[in-house]
């Protein structure tokens, strides 16, 4: 299974967001978007000193991850089909999911934390990919 190509102007306003305040503003654009989703649960994750930080982070990625399946049901999955990192459109569902676990982890959230890892792992038997952010 592959996800459509994400739009290119979205992927350049992502890139191209040079604050925090700004990549959530393309969020709320694009609340649809799971590449928003992962690069802003990122952006909060590279910045977590606080819980504060930690939890937003997580709920970005679990908001993505959320927004990924809904993407993968309407473009015909049906849950035993591969997702695979190698095909470039799913790697923004496929960075949410691995976000949520290790977030999971780090809020105690370690049952969550293993269904992630195993559902990665069902999803792309390769996973993970040597180039994960």
């Amino acid at each position: 299974m592959v996800l459509p190509v994400p739009d290119s102007d979205l992927t350049a306003w992502i890139e191209g967001a040079s604050s925090l305040e700004r990549l959530a503003e393309v969020a709320e654009e694009h609340p649809y978007s799971m590449d928003v989703w992962a690069a802003l649960g990122g952006r909060y994750e590279a910045e977590a000193e606080s819980t504060t930080a930690v939890v937003v982070a997580y709920a970005c990625y679990r908001i993505g991850y959320h927004r990924g399946l809904d993407a993968l049901r309407k473009n015909g999955w049906r849950g035993a089909e591969l997702v695979r990192w190698a095909d470039e459109p799913n790697r923004g569902f496929l960075r949410c999911l691995a976000g949520l676990q290790r977030l999971a982890g780090q809020i105690g959230e370690h049952e969550e934390e293993a269904r992630c890892a195993d559902f990665l792992l069902q999803l792309d038997p390769d996973w993970p990919p040597a180039e994960l952010p």
